[in-house]
């Protein structure tokens, strides 16, 4: 998952993840990789409009964001 969250920040592109939240949670949220910082990382959150950090061993699943019928990533 990480190497999808490298790429998708070198590209500037968006990502649809699915993750447990701090208290067992399980959300989705399309976001913007921002910047990578070992086993977590900083990304703009379009659900909550703001900037969230995610620990990477908390993402269940990782897609491609979709918008307007094509693929961004």
């Amino acid at each position: 998952m990480k190497k999808q969250l490298v790429k998708a920040m070198q590209r500037n592109q968006l990502v649809d993840i699915m993750y447990m939240a701090k208290d067992k949670s399980i959300t989705k949220r399309r976001i913007k990789v921002i910047a990578m910082t070992g086993d977590s990382f900083q990304a703009y959150c379009f659900v909550r409009h703001a900037k969230r950090v995610v620990k990477i061993d908390n993402i269940l699943a990782i897609t491609p964001g979709i918008h307007r019928d094509r693929v961004v990533i």
